[in-house]
């Protein structure tokens, strides 16, 4: 059965259309937002929490953030939900199918053609499940965070490690950090396969930002994106084990060339390699 958000900033106009949403037999979970910077951040929750998000039923015209805006900055989510338009206004049904919109409900909302929409939605879950059940790259995700009054997307990629701090965490960038509001472990369980690692109970790094695992007196630490950072005891073999295996994968990268043996790590080039004539 579908999960599904509804956003409008009239709130008879959100009622009612969760109404009709709810009374769908195919619709097993009805959200609500009254504007689309909330709608957001409702959806980042869902899904750093694991839970999916099948479509958004959202106006046009709201406050803020507009509904076309709003699903242009959906392309930055690595699994975005089907987006259904439900508007009192006919002139942007173009410009919402050219953004990929599913289907375009002009208000008032009638019952079957809002039953047309949610039969459309999950043909398209279907088929999307589908397609994606053999994928294999994790793909990247963006991370929508307020700033100065603005919501602004991070790129999970550009993340080089994380901090909790209380209800809070810190997500630190090659230009900046970022506070969310989300829990730690909620974030390293999602963010598992695409190589965060968690090496202390406050502390998250990305493995691909890793340049360099020390020990020192029994302790250890990791170089990232130039600060040092703590291992706990209890993650250190852990870590160390993750790291060395990624390591060496990376390091396995580069195949010899045709006819060439492979060079095993710490063998010294021969003289015709060091100095070639």
């Amino acid at each position: 059965m579908l999960r599904v958000l509804a956003v409008d900033d009239e709130v008879p106009a959100l009622e009612e259309l969760a109404y009709l949403l709810q009374a769908d037999p195919r619709v097993d979970r009805v959200l609500c937002a009254g504007e689309a910077a909330a709608a957001l951040r409702d959806m980042s929750r869902i899904m750093v929490a694991g839970d999916r998000l099948d479509a958004v039923f959202l106006d046009i015209r709201m406050p803020g953030l507009d509904g076309l805006d709003f699903t242009r900055l959906l392309t930055g989510f690595a699994e975005p939900p089907q987006v259904v338009f439900v508007t009192a206004h006919d002139d942007s049904a173009v410009t919402a199918y050219e953004l990929g919109a599913l289907d375009y409900l002009l208000k008032p909302v009638r019952a079957e053609r809002l039953a047309e929409a949610i039969r459309r939605v999950e043909e398209a879950v279907r088929r999307d499940g589908l397609h994606g059940a053999g994928a294999g790259e994790e793909e990247d995700e963006m991370v929508p965070v307020e700033l100065a009054g603005r919501t602004r997307l991070v790129s999970r990629r550009a993340v080089t490690h994380v901090e909790a701090q209380g209800d809070y965490v810190r997500l630190h960038t090659g230009d900046g950090s970022f506070l969310v509001r989300m829990p730690l472990a909620a974030l390293a369980k999602r963010w598992e396969q695409a190589g965060f690692i968690r090496i202390h109970r406050s502390t998250l790094v990305s493995s691909s930002h890793v340049s360099e695992l020390r020990f020192d007196g029994g302790r250890a630490a990791v170089q990232v994106a130039g600060e040092l950072l703590p291992v706990s005891r209890r993650h250190t073999r852990q870590v160390r084990d993750l790291l060395v295996r990624r390591f060496r994968q990376v390091d396995t990268e580069d195949p010899p060339r045709y006819g060439e043996e492979p060079r095993r790590n710490g063998d010294e080039p021969d003289r015709a390699e060091r100095h070639p004539s």
